[in-house]
């Protein structure tokens, strides 16, 4: 059976970045529905269409094509005060982000960093800004159920 739109495929995987440090290690298998569905970056979902069991890929993703650029306007600079006492870095916090045209959202900051009087939080990705290399190997592949398609609709 090739990969080929709705149907579920299951990867053996690693990623490193371009100093072949290790960022996952693919300990669990990676399964998604093919075809679109957001589950997997485009450019890998592309080069993995009619692969079959057994086939492998070897894939460099750019910023773009993978986590995206890193964006400052993402990082906060944050009042001690504002937190409680036993605060960590590398502790997530939600927080109402208030755009320009009053439209208020939800974002995850991870607190990179904790001062006396201040605190830095960072709404990227753990990897924005990183180009990555992403191997897999194909392990399965079967069609989707009606159900498993609908449910990504």
């Amino acid at each position: 059976m090739l990969i080929k739109k709705n149907c579920v495929v299951t990867l053996d995987y690693t990623v490193f970045d371009t100093n072949e440090t290790l960022l996952d290690s693919g300990a669990t298998p990676l399964t998604y529905l093919h075809g679109g569905y957001g589950e997997l970056f485009e450019k890998i979902e592309e080069v993995l269409d009619g692969k079959s069991v057994g086939e492998s890929i070897h894939l460099q993703l750019l910023p773009k094509d993978a986590f995206g650029e890193y964006k400052e306007a993402l990082v906060l600079i944050d009042n001690r005060d504002a937190f409680e006492e036993d605060i960590e870095v590398g502790q997530n916090v939600e927080m109402v982000f208030d755009e320009e045209d009053s439209n208020e959202m939800m974002i995850t900051y991870t607190i990179t960093d904790i001062h006396k009087d201040r605190v830095v939080l960072d709404a990227n990705h753990p990897l924005a800004g990183l180009t990555i290399i992403f191997d897999a190997t194909v392990i399965g592949i079967r069609e989707a159920t009606h159900e498993e398609i609908e449910a990504k609709l």
